[in-house]
């Protein structure tokens, strides 16, 4: 076999897509991996997330039977990861936010792929320069609302309350939360969903929407599933949402509102088998689709 021939390379673009579908300049989606976990107590490695998520979407079929499109044609393109501050979370938000407001500045739909939850303040605040009616929907086991905790009050346990202070915020699937954020919910009036026992179900899409204005940022904790469909999460809770609940809710959201722009968080791989980042890609794809379809 002589030097010099082409060989076949694995693409490091989420679905494995190449050019011209992953090029930057035609791409109307820009995924941003966020390999960060800093503040994280319990079950660590959400910092390989996005990584484990990327490798899965590999195995995508590109043709989504649900919505008859093939959804890659958009054109998504792949950033490199994002260098962690592991000194700081309140920098590592500003780094966040300095690489989304650029690509929000572009026109770009940002997918956001973390990492840990806290990583989402940065891509809030890029995009409620862009969008001043913004409010973001909130999926999540947790309501992530202290005001300080465990000396930040950047880490992944506030920040829906930090979020709050941009922006209203609808939460979706809390099945877990303090006496502090509870008081804290009643007295700002955050719209809050929790899951119905012991049937598990969610009640109120409808009402979901109708607490949204035009403009939505959708954040999705990945422990908003129920611990049997995504174990791989660095704090688990039973009694969660399952995958066509989620699916249902989004799509309608989709219909009714405009989606700009969303993440997906807290993917610990090593916490549960490799179906959990195929999920997780998976739902990138498919919230994509229904935002820009």
């Amino acid at each position: 076999m002589g030097r010099g021939q082409d060989f076949p390379l694995l693409s490091h673009n989420f679905a494995g897509l190449t050019p011209p579908y992953s090029d930057r300049a035609r791409a109307r989606v820009v995924i941003v991996p966020v390999p960060y976990d800093g503040t994280s107590e319990w079950h660590g490695g959400s910092r390989h997330g996005p990584r484990a998520v990327i490798e899965a979407s590999r195995y995508l079929e590109l043709y989504d039977m649900e919505l008859g499109a093939e959804i890659h044609e958009v054109g998504i393109h792949t950033l490199d990861e994002i260098e962690p501050v592991m000194g700081s979370p309140e920098d590592m938000v500003e780094r966040v936010y300095q690489v989304v407001a650029g690509l929000v500045a572009e026109g770009k739909f940002v997918v956001v792929l973390g990492g840990e939850h806290s990583v989402s303040l940065g891509a809030v605040r890029a995009f409620k320069e862009n969008f001043p009616d913004l409010n973001v929907l909130q999926l999540d086991a947790h309501a992530d609302l202290r005001d300080e905790y465990l000396g930040t009050r950047y880490g992944h346990a506030c920040v829906m309350r930090r979020v709050f202070e941009y922006c209203p915020v609808v939460q979706v699937g809390v099945r877990s939360l303090s006496l502090e954020e509870r008081q804290f919910m009643e007295r700002s009036g955050i719209k809050c969903l929790f899951i119905e026992e012991p049937e598990g179900r969610l009640g109120g899409a409808e009402e979901v929407v109708d607490g949204l204005q035009e403009h939505v940022y959708v954040t999705i904790d990945l422990d908003v599933f129920d611990p049997s469909v995504m174990p791989a999460v660095s704090t688990p809770e039973p009694g969660g949402m399952q995958w066509h609940q989620v699916l249902s809710l989004l799509k309608l959201v989709a219909r009714r509102r405009r989606i700009v722009g969303f993440d997906l968080v807290e993917l610990c791989p090593g916490e549960g088998p490799d179906h959990c980042a195929f999920l997780a890609a998976k739902l990138a794809y498919k919230l994509i689709g229904y935002a820009l379809s």
